[in-house]
């Protein structure tokens, strides 16, 4: 039997395991560092597979590894398992409609990547058992990358350190390989404290917070004039101080969140915005507390891993799709207003450049289902969104591979997103996934002159350049802050 036979059936002959653990953390929908019965979950398939499971790690109680085998190489898969606040939907249904109003809900589809890793892991561990493969395989358990940026506290505690190479996917509406880079970014809370008074008996009595954080994202608008073309300044108001206009707020806060190309530049633009949040402080007579609240560093790609995995890909070929797939994604492609869809001829070109954007659109326009795979196509310029998987690139050399999961152009962070979260179509991309990376990983366990090609073009991609975690060292894991 050809390896990538095997490999397929050593993922479909377990198949169900895999889809019960997407569909069980998808109704789970736990949100950062509260990842309880996900990573319990995952935890114990593992263990029942025969991985040895530490837990409770970097700070991180739903953080933990899988390990089975010993020796090099050594093969890191990454997991993912946490959802999105405000994001409840029903699965199944092309039309908005929450499980619990204001709920939680897997609307990037990490109930998708933690299963499609644990299917790779799985399948490699199984080849290894029957073929007596040397090496150790790990699964990573990774909490919190949403909104809390687990891996970056992963690495900062050294994880990642005897790793050779690392695997991770992705659910999309498309199956390649990203060639692509990720921007840096931090988070920070700005929180301010005033004074609380009869705000028409005796405002001048009182401090508004409130008007501080107003203040503040007033000065923050006019700074997004002043940072480079690349950066993104985002802001949510977290807390506004209350619902009674005639109380002068005493507490408000502000959570930022800063994008850009290198994380050094991320640094210079926060300087700059906690400036503007002591200005905001100034003026209004309040006191100011900065709560730092997460971070990532950018991408380091690593083309001949990028390679390997699409031709890995290519030699499994697409998942098929059927007629049931096809009506499901024709409704939710007609619940998209224009506007909503991913993919515009504009932003294909801005990622890819005119002439290979166009012949992608070509393979996309009119699709409901992306049942083909994309040419590898490396792009040396950023996307404008940000993973903490880019601080395991900066340790270790690490690819993505993304599987179609959704109908085509369906928005990351969607209710529709939510409601195609336990779909065949879904579990069809799961599957694929997984086989991607346990074909690849099994590779790399076979062939340690491929290892070293990947190595070497890491260490010199790396030359002058060192990890710094961007999260400082004083900063904790939490669930909220």
């Amino acid at each position: 039997m050809q390896l990538k036979d095997e490999i397929k059936h050593l993922v479909e002959s377990k198949k169900s395991i895999f889809t019960n653990v997407s569909d069980e953390i998808w109704g789970f929908a736990e949100t950062r560092f509260e990842e309880f019965r996900s990573a319990e979950l995952l935890e114990r398939v593992l263990e029942e597979e025969g991985f040895s499971v530490k837990k409770n790690l970097a700070d991180m109680e739903t953080a933990f590894i899988g390990e089975y085998g010993s020796g090099k190489p050594v093969i890191g898969i990454l997991g993912e398992y946490d959802a999105l606040y405000g994001l409840s939907q029903e699965a199944g249904i092309a039309r908005k409609k929450p499980v619990v109003d204001g709920g939680k809900g897997h609307g990037c589809g990490h109930n998708v990547l933690g299963a499609s890793a644990l299917a790779a892991a799985v399948a490699v561990k199984d080849y290894m058992k029957e073929h007596n493969l040397p090496g150790t395989v790990r699964y990573y358990g990774c909490p919190g990358e949403e909104s809390g940026s687990g891996k970056a506290y992963m690495a900062r505690a050294g994880l990642f350190g005897d790793v050779d190479v690392a695997l991770t996917c992705h659910p999309s509406f498309e199956n390649s390989i990203t060639g692509y880079n990720f921007l840096a970014t931090l988070q920070v809370c700005f929180k301010f404290h005033g004074k609380s008074a009869h705000a028409g008996a005796c405002p001048h009595l009182g401090r508004s917070a409130l008007d501080a954080v107003e203040l503040m994202n007033v000065g923050a608008n006019f700074l997004r004039e002043h940072v480079i073309q690349e950066a993104r300044i985002h802001y949510a108001i977290t807390d506004s101080g209350g619902l009674s206009p005639n109380v002068v707020q005493s507490e408000a806060a502000v959570l930022y969140q800063i994008r850009t190309p290198q994380l050094p530049q991320a640094n210079d633009i926060y300087q700059r915005i906690v400036k503007i949040a002591k200005g905001a402080a100034l003026m209004t007579e309040t006191e100011l507390e900065i709560v730092f609240d997460r971070g990532s560093s950018n991408i380091i790609p690593n083309r001949t891993l990028e390679k390997l995995c699409h031709d890995k890909m290519v030699e499994l070929g697409p998942e098929p799709v059927d007629d049931d797939d096809m009506k499901f994604a024709q409704e939710i492609v007609d619940s998209l207003e224009g506007s909503d869809r991913t993919y515009s001829k504009d932003m294909l070109e801005m990622i890819y450049g005119p002439e290979k954007s166009a012949e992608l659109y070509r393979q996309i326009d009119g699709k409901l289902i992306m049942d083909t795979i994309y040419p590898y196509t490396p792009v040396a310029s950023p996307v404008s969104a940000s993973t903490d998987v880019g601080d395991v690139s900066w340790n270790v050399p690490v690819v993505q591979v993304l599987t179609t999961c959704y109908a085509n152009n369906t928005p990351n962070h969607s209710w529709q997103q939510v409601a195609q979260g336990k779909s065949p179509l879904c579990h069809k991309g799961l599957l694929l996934a997984g086989k991607v990376m346990a074909l690849a990983a099994v590779e790399l366990m076979q062939k340690p002159e491929l290892v070293r090609e990947i190595r070497d073009e890491f260490k010199e991609r790396m030359q002058g350049l060192e990890y710094v975690c961007p999260i400082p060292p004083d900063v904790k894991p939490a669930p909220h802050r």
